[in-house]
């Protein structure tokens, strides 16, 4: 087998079905499997699951053990010679993993292999390509300089090597994933992918950024962006720095003063919300039901040529496909951007994100 899919789910039934539509039509002409590993979701996710995609391998847990313990249990059943840790809130496109896939078998020394995301705005994801966090660079990240964590030597449309990826999206060859340990399950959530991506490069491997293909990640949807992800996110970059660079007890000082400044005065975290004054479905047929349940009027277009601000577009993902609409989301005027919703066949919700620090929207669509 050539690639195995480990998507971990936590409370996200519906982006995870957006996910997983994506990730079956990108992994069409493979030789592939997906595994979905739950964190003991309080929502119908595993039902959603079971009911609607029987080919996918169901890992249920009946606890919540973090990021790196869930991954690992879908890990070990993996049967792939590429594995793709892949966060439920992602959309890829059809040819996404054939184009990777493709790139990686030219590569001989490869360790990690990422892409460019964009979140549900069309914005780039700087995390999407990182430079190793030093106990400077991490201190003045802190401090609020940023500039130094991204890896700017690369362009956001340029491949090339780097030193980390996120964990949302990464492919890694099975054989070299064990050979590093894996993801380290002391890291309950964030820094993880910090982790790994050092460990691959300490062993001689190469990670690259190859940003032939774009995946949509939300963001904000297993855990909205407040003092609590501030606070979590820091500790585990401590963890890290513990690690692999034992620090200095000055070091350490200035560590805990910024995970106490952070926690303090990061932004709460909120639902996120748009100044929406009109919709536009983007289809070839028009549906009254959404009609019904949107607070504003509609209108029915099978082109997006021109962005309009303050207009939400509702995407038709049966009509377009998800490569279409991943392009149309990334074309966004950022300066004036317009936002996205994403209805899928037969389902009975629209949903997307407007920012990438606070959780999506879902609309219920009910049919009469």
């Amino acid at each position: 087998m050539k690639l195995s899919v480990i998507i971990l789910n936590y409370n996200v039934r519906y982006f995870l079905e957006l996910c997983l539509r994506s990730v079956e039509a990108a992994i069409v002409n493979l030789d592939a499997e997906i595994i979905v590993v739950d964190n003991n979701s309080q929502d119908d996710s595993c039902q959603m699951v079971k009911q609607l995609f029987p080919k996918v391998k169901l890992i249920e847990n009946k606890s919540n053990d973090g990021f790196s313990k869930g991954n690992n249990l879908g890990i070990k059943q993996a049967q792939g010679e590429y594995l793709c840790i892949l966060n439920p809130d992602t959309i890829v496109a059809e040819d996404t993993f054939e184009i990777l896939l493709k790139f990686a078998d030219t590569k001989p020394n490869l360790g990690l292999l990422g892409c460019k995301l964009i979140d549900g705005k069309g914005e780039f994801l700087p995390e999407s390509k990182r430079n190793i966090p030093t106990p400077m660079v991490s201190i003045k990240k802190l401090l609020g300089y940023s500039k130094p964590y991204y890896a700017h030597h690369l362009g956001p449309d340029q491949t090339g090597k780097i030193a980390m990826l996120v964990g949302a999206f990464m492919i890694v060859k099975k054989s070299i994933y064990l050979e590093v340990g894996g993801l380290d399950e002391d890291y309950f959530m964030y820094g993880e992918d910090i982790d790994l991506s050092y460990k691959v490069l300490k062993a001689g491997y190469q990670n690259y950024y190859h940003p032939a293909t774009t995946v949509i990640h939300f963001k904000g949807e297993s855990t909205l962006k407040d003092k609590a992800y501030a606070k979590r996110f820091n500790g585990a970059m401590q963890l890290f720095f513990e690690k692999h660079y034992r620090p200095n007890w000055l070091f350490n000082l200035l560590i805990w003063i910024g995970i106490k400044v952070v926690s303090i005065f990061y932004p709460k975290g909120e639902e996120s919300t748009s100044r929406v004054k009109e919709y536009v479905l983007i289809s070839n047929k028009e549906n009254p039901q959404l009609l019904k349940v949107l607070p504003k009027n509609m209108e029915t277009q099978a082109h997006l040529a021109n962005y309009v601000p303050n207009v939400e577009y509702i995407l038709d993902m049966e009509y377009l496909g998800y490569k279409k609409a991943i392009e149309l989301v990334s074309k966004n005027n950022i300066k004036h951007p317009s936002t996205f919703k994403f209805i899928l066949k037969n389902s009975q919700v629209v949903l997307g994100s407007n920012s990438s620090k606070s959780r999506g929207e879902v609309i219920q669509v009910k049919n009469n």
